[in-house]
């Protein structure tokens, strides 16, 4: 299976293409799921998310909406992919809504 989505959804520049020209960002999510059936998820390499973020996502997606998400910088670059058990397990917790129940 292929899937084509975007590097993110959060992009001003998108405004008058894909989002309204004018109004709040918070749909944005809701209408790029109109036109993609895939995201990479940027924010999760610069911190973790609050559960309650991560779940709003996923309540803006249709069933089967993939989220690809990205390993955290302290992951990836500070701990050079050495001990990550702590830090993997903290990651699975934020982004649980995602798997549930068929994200």
């Amino acid at each position: 299976m292929v899937r084509i989505g975007c590097s993110g959804w959060s992009y001003d520049h998108w405004r008058g293409v894909l989002y309204p020209e004018h109004g709040p960002t918070g749909g944005w999510l809701s209408l790029y799921a109109q036109h993609f059936d895939t995201v990479e998820v940027n924010a999760t390499f610069y911190r973790l998310p609050r559960k309650s973020t991560v779940e709003r996502w996923a309540s803006a997606t249709p069933d089967g909406f993939c989220f690809a998400v990205k390993a955290s910088r302290y992951l990836t670059h500070v701990r050079r992919l050495q001990g990550l058990e702590e830090g993997l397990r903290r990651l699975e917790e934020r982004i649980a809504p995602l798997r549930e129940p068929t994200k």
